[in-house]
């Protein structure tokens, strides 16, 4: 799988880096650069660049190797310590339904975000 997402993540950025070209040989070859079918061509290219580079960098992004500038890193607290950073020392008790079953984290994350919203109106 890991393969298989590698090929497709180049062959994405071959065909953007294609378009740009294509835009970039538009604005060379033509001798009006302002007319209206040059600058569609222009605008269709790089729009259609833009939408193959986009999951090459979404990737990248949610593995961690894209840096965005102006955004720092978090600095990971040591385990156990009770320094800056860190907000609980024990996990959390499960959140149980009304059967008894464990809620599923990501139904846990809206409570947590909805518990959060009715204290901060109730400090208004």
């Amino acid at each position: 799988m890991r393969k298989e997402l590698g090929l497709l993540n180049i062959i994405c950025i071959i065909v953007a880096l294609g378009f740009v070209g294509m835009a970039v040989v538009s604005v060379i070859s033509s001798g009006d650069f302002l007319t209206t079918d040059n600058l569609f061509i222009i605008t269709v290219s790089l729009l259609m660049a833009l939408m193959f580079a986009i999951n090459p960098l979404l990737y990248l992004k949610s593995e961690g190797r894209l840096p965005l500038p102006g955004r720092k890193k978090s600095l990971a607290a040591p385990a156990g310590s009770g320094e800056w950073g860190q907000i609980r020392s024990q996990p959390a008790p499960p959140l149980l339904d009304s059967k008894g079953r464990a809620v599923p984290p990501d139904v846990r994350a809206i409570i947590n975000r909805l518990d959060s919203h009715k204290e901060a109106q109730k400090a208004q």
